[in-house]
Parts: structure tokens; C-alpha cells; sequence
């Protein structure tokens, strides 16, 4: 029987999970509280899709599946702690997340700044530490991940998305900042997947065409969420965007014309694996996935 899309993400979550041990230091070396908030920060999963991304290219690549679960790991860490910031009162200023109260609600602002902090600093650290990658792996995966999360990626973007907060922005601007913001992350996972599996120039070119469409279809659907869904069924605060006059695509291009736009780069992403086969049908079915959501 074919290997359905719920299965998949299944054994990719199992998988991620079964390594969350290897994130926690020796025992005794935090104090209590510091490693009760990185516990609750931890096991608060959400879709977990960035490390299922980076699976399904190892996947599109390698059908054996045997991508290293470090980089994955480390992936979901860079995730986690950039939604923990993202939270603080000085940048989003959320009170729930994953349907939980935010790290900084649930213990305080210094204490979930310094476990972003760390979970940061861990996830470079465990992909240096991985032993199944080759040295120049472990180069091409942290310039790749470094590059996503600073600047030029999710500091920038979220920079451009504080600084916009009541202002008028052009759909083109608007692209360019949750390129950053949302997509640079998701262009990594992608990546790093390809070359784990060893994926060749021609081939890390396509899954960047194709991560860079689902990352900003990705973020086009939540803006259609936040007005569509409930707070109860996203996991946080829905209508906030609305609340705070922020520039999102429902407010530029209409809720049709959102839906409209991200069933436009859905069809792009997945025009750029054409010349993948059966192997890259988890990527397919996954992009899908993402742009039928409901949460």
C-alpha cells in the first residue's frame, strides 16, 4: 500500500520527537526554573512542519528516508525560538500559543528570552555534533540556517513587520517581508533536506522554487485564517492582525482574491518539481497541505 501523506508526517513527528531528549543538558546543569520554561517551550509541538518539510526533500532525493534527524531537530529549535520571541511584548505581544499561554505568560520575559536564546545557539550546536553528516554538510547547512534566521531572513522580516504596524504597504513589499519573515525558514528546511540526501546544483535549484512559493502561500493562509478561523482552532489569538492594523494579503488582495493567490503559488511550487518523480510526491501532497489547512 502507498505511503499516505498522514503516515508520513506521522513517523517524521515520531522521529522528530523520540530526539527532544538530546536537546536538554546534562541533567543538573540548569537551574530548575530555566529548565522547567525550556520543557514547556518543548513539548508545546505545533505542526512541526518545517522538519516534515526537510524530510519530505531528503525524501524527493533519497527515497530511503535517511536524512539526518539532527538538522531536523535543530530546524523545529530555530522554529520555537523564533515564535518565543515573536511572543514578547516588544515585538508581537501575544498571551497564547498552541493554544497554551505564551512562555513569557507561563514564566516571564527574561526567562523566554533567554530560552530563545538558547534553543538558537543549541541548534547550530547539534548540527555541528551530527555524526552522520559530512564536514561540508555541516558548512553548506549552517550558512543556510544562519543566513535564514538573521538579517537577511526572520530577524529582517520581523524588523519590517514591527516597523510597518499601521502603515500602508504595496503587495510587493508586502511579499518581500514575509519572504524573510515567513519564507526564509522554510526555504531552509527545504534545502537543508536536499543536501543532506546529497542533492545535486540542478536539483537544490528546484526545491528553492519550489520552498520559496510554499513559504509565502504558507503565510498567505494564515492571513486567510485570521479572518476565516477562531482562536480556539489556530491555537492563538485570531483577528489580531485586524486589531493592530497590520498589512496582510486579505487586506491588500481581498479574501478571494488571498485564496485566489495562494492556489497561484501552490501551482508554482509544484511546477517546479516537475522533473521529480514518484519520490518528491510527499513535497507535492504536503504543499497541498499546507495551502487546504484550516489551522
Amino acid at each position: 500500500m502507498a505511503d499516505t501523506l498522514g503516515d508520513f508526517i506521522d513517523r517524521c513527528r515520531s522521529r522528530l520527537q523520540g530526539q527532544l531528549n538530546s536537546v536538554y543538558p546534562a541533567s543538573g546543569s540548569l537551574p530548575a526554573n530555566l529548565l522547567a520554561a525550556l520543557e514547556y517551550a518543548l513539548n508545546n509541538s505545533g505542526k512541526q512542519v518545517r522538519p516534515i518539510l526537510y524530510f519530505a526533500a531528503g525524501r524527493a532525493i533519497s527515497e530511503a528516508e535517511q536524512a539526518s534527524i539532527k538538522a531536523a531537530l535543530a530546524l523545529e529549535l530555530i522554529h520555537t525560538y523564533s515564535l518565543i520571541h515573536d511572543d514578547l511584548p516588544a515585538m508581537d505581544d501575544d498571551e497564547l500559543r498552541r493554544g497554551k499561554p505564551t512562555l513569557h505568560k507561563a514564566f516571564d520575559d527574561a526567562t523566554a528570552i533567554l530560552v530563545g536564546d538558547g534553543l538558537q545557539a543549541r541548534a547550530f550546536e547539534i548540527i555541528a555534533d551530527a555524526p552522520e553528516l559530512s564536514a561540508e554538510q555541516k558548512v553548506k547547512m549552517i550558512k543556510v540556517l544562519a543566513e535564514a534566521s538573521g538579517f537577511a531572513g526572520m530577524v529582517g522580516g520581523q524588523y519590517v513587520d514591527i516597523q510597518s504596524t499601521g502603515k500602508d504597504l504595496s503587495l510587493a513589499a508586502l511579499r518581500a517581508m514575509h519572504a524573510m519573515k515567513t519564507g526564509a525558514l522554510i526555504r531552509a528546511s527545504v534545502a537543508l533536506g536536499g543536501i543532506a540526501a546529497g542533492a545535486s546544483e540542478a536539483q537544490l535549484v528546484a526545491l528553492d522554487t519550489y520552498a520559496e512559493h510554499i513559504g509565502l502561500a504558507f503565510q498567505v493562509v494564515d492571513d486567510i485564517l485570521d479572518v476565516e478561523s477562531d482562536t480556539q482552532t489556530l491555537g492563538k489569538t485570531q483577528g489580531k492582525d485586524e486589531q493592530e492594523n497590520k498589512a496582510t494579503y486579505v487586506k491588500l488582495m481581498g479574501l478571494e482574491g488571498a485564496k485566489s493567490e495562494a492556489q497561484r503559488l501552490l501551482e508554482k511550487a509544484l511546477a517546479a518539481l516537475n522533473d521529480f518523480g514518484e519520490s518528491a510526491e510527499m513535497l507535492r501532497e504536503l504543499g497541498r497541505y499546507i495551502v487546504d489547512r484550516k489551522h
